[in-house]
């Protein structure tokens, strides 16, 4: 009895051994046989949901894989164009300053006067007739902006040439003088002596002297705006 007992169990064991062994076998073949998926599988090649029902990926998954109704929580996001930024607004243009109108230019005005106009023979005191002449050219200077005024002597050739120094330094001298006293700013007057170096004419002639006897006025300013 005991001898069957033990046969049987023995037997029993055989059994269960080659079962499992069969098992393993099955096992091993079917994960040799499934290639490398992308999702993972059961052993009888079942791909294996999550608890919500979607496939589980493994490592091998690649978006060519992907399965409709299987991959809708993994599904790629949509391409979303980036948002061009709103153009700047062009700067206003903006308009150069006007140029400022260019200073008017000096102006030059020379008046020659009679010496014996304005002073009797070999003196240097200012007659009624040159007051006169030196009147009218003060009320002119009025539409002028004035910079200076130079009053230059000249005489002839009669006399030494250091007394006719003398005398057309006085002369301009006087001219000056009496343009200050009608107003005219002293330090704007200048004064010159030219004696008998520049003669405009030939001293040999009683013509030609009364011409190099001569007072010349010049006056530089600009031209007032009206």
């Amino acid at each position: 009895m005991n001898k069957l007992v033990k046969l049987v169990f023995a037997a029993t064991a055989v059994v269960a051994a080659a079962s499992a062994s069969a098992q393993t076998a099955n096992v091993k073949d079917v994960a040799a046989k499934a290639p490398h998926s992308g999702y993972a599988q059961d052993l009888r090649g079942v791909t294996v949901a999550s608890q919500h029902g979607w496939c589980v990926r493994t490592g091998y998954w690649t978006p060519a894989d992907a399965t409709p109704g299987c991959d809708a929580p993994y599904a790629a996001p949509a391409v979303v164009a980036p948002v061009a930024a709103p153009a700047k607004p062009a700067p206003a243009a903006i308009a150069p300053a006007p140029k400022p109108a260019p200073a008017p230019a000096p102006t030059s005005e020379k008046v020659t006067f009679a010496a014996d106009t304005f002073f009797d023979f070999d003196k240097a005191v200012l007659k009624a007739d040159g007051k006169a002449k030196l009147d009218d050219l003060t009320s002119k200077l009025k539409g002028i902006n004035l910079e200076v005024i130079i009053a230059v002597g000249h005489t002839d050739s009669v006399g030494t040439d250091k007394y006719n120094q003398k005398l057309s330094v006085r002369r301009a001298e006087a001219v000056k003088a009496y343009l200050v006293s009608k107003g005219i700013e002293a330090n704007r007057v200048y004064t010159e002596g030219k004696g008998e170096k520049q003669p405009v004419a030939d001293n040999k002639t009683s013509a030609g002297r009364a011409k190099n006897r001569r007072v010349e006025i010049e006056v530089v300013g600009t031209r007032s705006k009206k």
